[in-house]
């Protein structure tokens, strides 16, 4: 077979076409998370951070590369406020790093259930400090410190969920819910924030065997999208040990039981909750209110829908754990906190007793954190900020029902003795370097501190 002159520039210009498109596929490939079998779903992502060298198997993450639905993953904020810096040595994983002159995200699409994720931390030439918060800022680790020279390696884990139930069955989320909240949007999205976060590397990996606590109640403890609001159980997640316990946080402002299971809320949870797995349950602010459709009383209607939880969890093999209510901030002239739930908290006592569950008395505990305060210094834990005086805002804040990160903290801090008190299993998980707490002692708020987050908003949560 004679090839002629012009057949073979045809045949090599064809080759250099075909391998051009070749290499062009593999780079998209290598850059994008779908599987090629849409049916299996993938169970672990590894990112290495920087423009150096890419450790093998990693994918390879530049400031550029804002998040996509194509691509699967990205950062979820201007790449101005981040930057690439690579050291040069030979550890690939370790040489180059991520950091931001502001907080910055990071999102992955994901499947939903419970996750273990793997942060690799520090820079060869300089201090980092890290705090990482996941989803609609979840406290996962807090202040992690890298000296010069140093790495480390933290895990935590968080659970994402999706709406849906089954076919035909949805969570009816609220306003405040839809249009990309991020606990709903179908991603793992994690905030790197502190004086100087440097992000070597990332890992996502499924978990399968973790216990996971689900939270339910109203605006107190829900995750709280914007700054200055904040909720305790938002705060769990950082005082569990990694790979063991999974907080699932189903609470929503303005929530009670009524509404709970009329949006398909419990019937989510029941859906897929485990044996062994645990529930959370605090409710009142909102059952008490007469002008409300979701009113119950508290002595026949509010201890029924109590028992009614208690017993669905029951035949799921799943343990209930109730919640009372924590005070609103209401003093009286002697400086003694004065009770605005009513029967509430004894009607919860009384079904704890009856149906023989566990009860961590947060009425109680609240009581005596606040008055530990008193009166006006009681406001450095609620949303209670004059004109001007928290960042982005220009009106006043005066919020005796809301709580700021940091009485979020303190009120996180009051369960997990709870959990203790209660001899709970899960307590054997709580992480190793919690003291013990006695909320008539607080963390002095002048000497407390939480990186604010940079989502804020004025609109007051629903709920009082």
């Amino acid at each position: 077979m004679i090839i002629t002159e012009n057949r073979m520039i045809s045949l090599i210009v064809f080759h250099t076409i075909l391998t051009a498109f070749l290499q062009a596929s593999n780079v998209n490939a290598m850059y994008s998370l779908q599987p090629e079998n849409k049916d299996i779903q993938k169970t672990c992502y590894k990112f290495d951070f920087g423009q150096g060298k890419v450790e093998p198997g990693y994918i390879q993450v530049v400031p550029e590369m804002n998040y996509s639905k194509e691509r699967g993953f990205g950062f979820l904020n201007d790449d101005s406020v981040i930057s690439s810096i690579d050291r040069g040595s030979d550890d690939a994983l370790c040489s180059d790093f991520i950091t931001g002159i502001k907080p910055f995200f990071f999102a992955v699409d994901v499947p939903e259930g419970d996750y273990n994720v793997t942060v690799y931390l520090g820079d060869k030439e300089g201090e980092s400090v890290t705090t990482i918060k996941a989803e609609s800022r979840r406290l996962m680790l807090e202040n992690v410190h890298t000296a010069e020279g140093e790495f480390v390696t933290r895990v935590f884990t968080t659970n994402i969920r999706y709406s849906t139930i089954n076919n035909n069955e949805e969570v009816k989320l609220t306003s405040r819910e839809t249009g990309g909240h991020p606990n709903w949007d179908k991603k793992l999205t994690i905030e790197f924030n502190n004086v100087r976060p440097c992000i070597c590397a990332l890992e996502i990996t499924r978990v399968e065997d973790a216990i996971t606590v689900y939270l339910t109640g109203n605006s107190t403890v829900t995750d709280q999208q914007y700054e200055p609001w904040a909720a305790w159980g938002q705060m769990l997640p950082r005082f569990f040990k990694p790979g063991k316990i999974s907080v699932a946080n189903h609470a929503e402002s303005g929530e009670s039981l009524k509404s709970f299971i009329a949006e398909n809320r419990l019937k989510k949870i029941l859906s897929e909750i485990k044996p062994g797995d645990y529930m959370l349950i605090q409710f009142g602010h909102n059952d008490q209110k007469p002008q409300n459709s979701t009113y119950v009383k508290p002595f026949t209607g509010y201890k029924e829908y109590l028992k009614l939880f208690i017993g669905e969890l029951r035949k799921h093999d799943a343990i209930p754990v109730l919640v009372t209510s924590m005070h609103r901030r209401k003093f009286d002239d002697t400086g003694k906190i004065i009770n605005t739930h009513g029967d509430y908290p004894e009607a919860m006592r009384q079904a704890a007793r009856e149906e023989n569950v566990p009860l961590i008395d947060l009425h109680e505990m609240s009581r005596i954190f606040y008055e530990a305060l008193g009166p006006e210094d009681s406001k450095k834990a609620f949303v209670h900020y004059p004109a001007g005086t928290f960042p982005g805002q220009n009106e006043e804040y005066k919020d005796n029902s809301h709580f700021n990160n940091y009485g979020a903290y303190q009120l996180a801090r009051c369960v997990v003795e709870g959990i203790k008190a209660n001899k709970l299993d899960i307590a054997k998980y709580l992480v190793n370097d919690i003291q013990p707490y006695d909320p008539a002692y607080p963390d002095p708020a002048e000497e407390w501190t939480l990186p604010v987050s940079p989502a804020i908003n004025i609109t007051k949560p629903d709920g009082s």
